[in-house]
């Protein structure tokens, strides 16, 4: 893709550079396996390859918990601090990942979905293997239970009803790993990476962190209701593309208008504000926007501020897609990165 040839240059220019110590990199796993759909899979031969160039190119593999306070708390985390995440719970993290990473002495979560291992469903953990992996000090933090798209309601389901409903299967979620794990970090990661400002409010009023799919680093400015992870699966887990992902940082950025990702337009726009240079560490004057790796025409509304406004002319069908937005580091030539994500719940999964 383009974006990412761009951001290829910029990296091999800088090899070896040691960066702020003030942003990380979350990356989303699920399956680790040859033999399952391989929109969310990784082979077992891929995924060493990920652990083995974190290992060898100066990354730094820390808790999610290390980085997610030490972001909100304002502390200085590892250069090139990276989190490794898996979602759902599925046998191959257990049989194939957890090994694989307790011989790089990596730490990592597991953000699990109860129902299935209540159920004991096929290819899902057991509970056993849970509490051996928690023992182990993986962190184990909260999916939902039945892995809903939390966006969708019930016939006649009012909004009221709708959000109670969605707050008692986030805390029975949450109860089921205290009770089996010990652990309550308060954690959600959103099932399918969907979510709004309904949902996120409820993260705040529980006082839980939100986890989203779309790609993107983290530093201290990010939405901690929907902090960005990238995930690596299909053609993304290719090293390549990983590799330049591992080492991008946060912009400084917020999203001025639509205030919900939920849409049902084809080409939604959007306004984005971004920090100037001297504050966000980048050079907006390189900023590139990209949808399905077409560049985005960039309407300046106020350039000194550093408010853009998105006009895509790539139209989606899809339930969830992203914009992705560039920038090459004025300090370091690494290369910022943001997604926007967008979901139309009408479109079925």
């Amino acid at each position: 893709m383009m974006f990412l040839r761009l951001i290829a240059l910029g990296l091999l220019l800088v090899a070896g550079h040691v960066g702020a110590a003030s942003s990380g990199v979350v990356l989303l796993y699920h399956h680790v396996a040859t033999d399952t759909p391989a929109s969310t899979s990784i082979s077992p031969e891929d995924f060493r390859s990920h652990l083995e160039y974190l290992r060898d190119n100066g990354f730094n593999v820390v808790g999610l918990d290390v980085m997610v306070e030490a972001l909100r708390g304002g502390e200085e985390l590892p250069e090139r601090a990276v989190a490794i995440t898996f979602d759902d719970g599925y046998l191959s993290i257990f049989e194939t990942a957890f090994p694989m990473l307790r011989s790089f002495d990596f730490p990592f979560t597991l953000f699990l979905s109860t129902g299935p291992i209540d159920r004991q469903l096929r290819n899902y953990m057991s509970w056993a293997q849970v509490e051996e992996m928690a023992a182990a000090d993986v962190l184990v933090a909260n999916h939902m239970v039945e892995h809903p798209h939390m966006l969708d309601r019930m016939e006649g389901e009012t909004e009221a009803i709708w959000i109670d409903r969605l707050r008692e299967e986030l805390l029975q979620a949450e109860q089921t790993i205290l009770d089996h794990t010990g652990q309550s970090h308060r954690y959600l990661a959103y099932p399918y990476g969907e979510f709004d400002p309904a949902i996120k409010n409820l993260l705040r009023e529980l006082d839980f962190v939100g986890f989203a799919q779309n790609s993107g680093a983290i530093g201290p400015s990010s939405d901690f209701l929907a902090l960005p992870r990238y995930p690596l699966a299909g053609s993304f887990a290719d090293l390549e593309s990983a590799s330049l992902k591992f080492a991008t940082l946060p912009f400084n950025v917020r999203i001025l208008e639509p205030e919900s990702p939920v849409t049902d337009a084809a080409a939604p726009t959007v306004t984005l504000q971004f920090s100037p240079a001297e504050v966000g560490g980048y050079d907006l004057g390189s900023l590139g926007c990209f949808a399905n790796s077409q560049p985005i025409p960039m309407v300046w509304v106020d350039r000194e501020a550093g408010i853009v406004r998105l006009e895509p002319e790539t139209t989606f069908s899809s339930r969830r897609w992203r914009y992705i937005c560039t920038a090459p580091d004025t300090g370091s030539r690494r290369f910022h990165w943001y997604s926007i994500q967008w979901i139309n719940p009408e479109v079925p999964e």
